[in-house]
């Protein structure tokens, strides 16, 4: 099975690039924020929760998005592998996938972090703000996202870098060009 973490602040192209990934090597898609969306438009006990605390521009606590995760991973048992997009963003939240996925028989098969500097960030979301018009890219709970990433999520990497399983790729670049390294790195991981 290929389960892959692809790693990156807000705006590093890790929607974009994961869509590609999904097709070519027959993934299911993790993103926790599509999970979160999902549960606020079905108005659920946890969307409600969930709707409150990203109102704020709070991470979702743990338990919650463990929880969350756990169930989308079981409701797919054919899968050849997972891409999990904004997951995990913590230390405890990557011992938690990995204690979760060796549960089932199963590990992460690598991690791909996508580097992009905080300005390019700050102009791709300003433009995808104009697109979209996510409540969470607004510059406010952008400026509190990305703060989080470099102050909390970042610190996930040494992790998975201890066990050997960590790449970085540029994020700044042509989408196919960097789509072509993505590649490069995954294919690796099958050799």
């Amino acid at each position: 099975m290929l389960n892959l973490v692809l790693f990156g602040p807000p705006g590093a192209g890790k929607g974009t690039q994961s869509e590609k990934l999904i097709n070519k090597y027959n993934l299911v898609h993790i993103s926790t924020g599509d999970i979160f969306r999902a549960h606020i438009k079905n108005q659920t006990e946890l969307g409600k929760q969930v709707s409150q605390i990203i109102a704020e521009g709070n991470l979702v606590p743990d338990s919650i998005t463990i929880a969350m995760l756990e169930e989308e991973i079981q409701k797919n048992p054919q899968a050849k592998g997972f891409i999990f997009d904004g997951f995990p963003r913590t230390v405890a939240q990557a011992e938690a996938l990995d204690n979760f996925l060796a549960s089932i028989n199963s590990s992460i098969s690598g991690v791909i972090a996508l580097d992009v500097t905080e300005e390019e960030l700050t102009q791709r979301i300003a433009k995808r703000q104009e697109i979209s018009g996510r409540a969470d890219d607004a510059a406010d709970k952008l400026k509190k996202r990305i703060e989080e990433y470099f102050s909390k999520t970042i610190h996930v990497l040494p992790y998975y870098e201890k066990q050997g399983k960590l790449t970085k790729v540029n994020g700044i670049g042509e989408i196919e060009t960097i789509f072509t390294e993505l590649c490069a790195v995954i294919d690796s991981y099958k050799a």
